[in-house]
């Protein structure tokens, strides 16, 4: 589970965000392009900007089920 007093440094404000139990796998940019980005000179993923649609809220939960190391948060949930 995605420890949100870890959050990667980055990330855009908001509900979701990654933290740095993040191996940079590169699943969520995959899944979620344009929400997640890896940030490769720091060796983790980012949220770029926040989901602001419901399919955008769809493609970032699918990133956070796919990640390997539940790096994926989202406040609230």
């Amino acid at each position: 589970m995605a420890d949100r007093n870890a959050r990667t440094p980055g990330c855009a404000p908001g509900a979701w965000y990654v933290d740095t139990s993040c191996i940079a796998c590169g699943v969520c940019k995959e899944v979620a392009a344009g929400i997640f980005d890896v940030d490769d000179s720091q060796g983790y993923a980012v949220v770029t900007r926040q989901p602001a649609t419901p399919q955008e809220q769809s493609l970032a939960a699918e990133a956070r089920s796919q990640c390997p190391v539940d790096a994926i948060g989202q406040d609230g949930q």
